[in-house]
């Protein structure tokens, strides 16, 4: 098999966001506060938030959780995706992570939508299921050593016809070395072992290449 020159898949990604996912005004400067604010370089590239953004929009989601916030940058795409009546509450650890992400919602005009909740996650979670709440899509794309915690919390939310993505999960290939102990990569393995033998999901897994590196997404459908 032909190895591709090093830079091609990154040219490649950058030929098919400025095409297919250009950025406009509001994830162009969410992107650069969450920068200027010192926040990691690890939000969804532009074509994985136009997946996800596709994904919504098919699914028809009117309620979305996201599970992990970042800098808002994936909850813009997900949060255009809904009717004027939806919502999503999205869930971040670091209150200075929420912060910069209400001000890029705010100016992407979607502070009325979506709701940041600060906090650690597994915290957050049992009180959505106390307030009874459901949801149509569910993107977990946080901590990954809690991946199997937040995919069985994704269950208890979610209804027949729900759509849970779970990102990160190729983890560079470490996820298939059974040798390999770092806590993301077993939280991942761990989880994608949930997926397939849960009963209630039908779920697949594909590998990803671009301007993000080597990684992939996992996908999975809830059902009766």
């Amino acid at each position: 098999m032909t190895t591709p020159p090093p830079g091609t898949s990154t040219t490649v990604d950058t030929y098919l966001s400025d095409l297919l996912a250009p950025a406009d005004d509001a994830l162009g400067a969410a992107l650069a506060d969450s920068d200027k604010a010192g926040l990691p370089s690890i939000q969804v590239s532009a074509v994985n938030g136009k997946l996800l953004h596709l994904i919504a929009r098919i699914q028809g989601a009117r309620h979305i959780l996201e599970i992990g916030t970042l800098g808002g940058y994936s909850t813009i795409w997900l949060a255009r995706a809904l009717p004027a009546d939806g919502s999503l509450i999205s869930l971040e650890y670091s209150a200075r992570h929420a912060e910069v992400a209400r001000a890029n919602l705010t100016r992407a005009g979607l502070d009325k939508t979506v709701e940041v909740r600060v906090g650690a996650a597994l915290d957050s979670l049992p009180q959505l299921v106390d307030e009874e709440r459901d949801f149509d899509l569910v993107f977990i794309d946080a901590d990954k050593a809690n991946n199997p915690h937040y995919v069985e919390w994704a269950l208890r939310l979610t209804h027949p016809g729900s759509v849970i993505v779970v990102d990160n999960v190729v983890r560079g290939g470490r996820v298939a070395d059974p040798e390999n102990t770092d806590p993301d990569v077993i939280g991942t393995r761990t989880a994608l072992q949930l997926l397939s033998d849960h009963p209630k999901l039908d779920a697949t897994a594909i590998q990803t290449v671009g301007a993000k590196g080597y990684d992939g997404f996992a996908l999975a459908y809830v059902q009766e």
